[in-house]
């Protein structure tokens, strides 16, 4: 799967510890090519690189990307907003690292599945928010977005065990420990008030997934707000399959290969 790409491992400061990166190139890319910063799934206390290692893989190459996977800090050793943090720090790394890597710190994107989705969106706005990067898209597979856990639906049937509100809850609970963490727009962005003027979005949820609706319901809250936004809904898989599903990653990296295509923004190197 990796004969085609460079692979490096780089330690960076994150947060509140140092945290590692790995970065995926193809090969034979002649091309400056854009960036896509990845945060893996895990709810919020599990996963790390090796768990989105196929995603970030299929995605350097079908994007043609330098893509940064970020080994983020996890709870309860490190509860919000260190994940968050460590992930804006890895984008910042990237910008000022794209040259090396012979990529376009103008294009430059952040996607996620599950936890990591999460996450994505939350550094999306701080991106907006604090003015120095400009992304030209986020992508979020079956992402968790609520934490208060009161949107939780039935797939048509064995939605998995994501479906159960303990585990997410004792998830949730790690993650954000405070009561003011619970419904801080960068953790509970599917309350947030605050939605206009984030990138264009992309949203893929699983029919089999007890989360889907908080993504499907973020996405029209996107709409409403004025982002351009895109939901899609994949038949027959789980919350746990989808981020492996060829047809959700053949579309997240369609749609990131539109918006990173012709993007000109602007980034800061410092």
């Amino acid at each position: 799967m990796h004969s085609n790409l460079e692979i490096q491992e780089v330690p960076i400061s994150g947060y509140a510890q140092h945290i590692t990166l790995r970065c995926y190139r193809p090969k034979f890319e002649k091309a400056t090519v854009p960036i896509l910063v990845y945060c893996h799934g895990g709810g919020f206390v599990d996963g790390d690189l090796d768990e989105s290692d196929y995603q970030a893989s299929v995605l350097a190459e079908q994007i043609r990307a330098w893509v940064v996977s970020v080994g983020y800090s996890l709870a309860p050793a490190y509860p919000f907003p260190a994940a968050p943090e460590d992930v804006y720090l890895a984008l910042q790394w990237a910008i000022e690292h794209a040259w090396q890597s012979q990529a376009d710190s103008r294009r430059i994107a952040v996607a996620g599945h599950d936890a990591g989705a999460s996450i994505a969106t939350g550094v999306a706005a701080m991106a907006r928010d604090r003015g120095v990067v400009s992304l030209a898209a986020q992508a979020l597979i079956a992402p968790l977005l609520d934490p208060s856990i009161t949107r939780l639906t039935d797939g048509p049937a064995n939605p998995g065990p994501e479906a159960d509100p303990l585990k997410r809850a004792r998830q949730y609970k790690a993650y954000l420990p405070g009561t003011a963490q619970c419904v801080h727009p960068y953790a509970a962005p599917l309350d947030s008030r605050r939605l206009a003027g984030l990138p264009p979005t992309l949203i893929a949820s699983a029919e089999r997934d007890g989360a889907k609706s908080e993504g499907e319901q973020y996405a029209g809250r996107l709409i409403v707000a004025g982002v351009s936004t895109e939901a899609r809904r994949y038949s027959g898989v789980c919350h746990a399959e989808l981020p492996n599903s060829s047809a959700a990653l053949d579309d997240v990296a369609g749609f990131l290969r539109r918006h990173l295509a012709t993007r000109i923004g602007r980034a800061s190197t410092r």
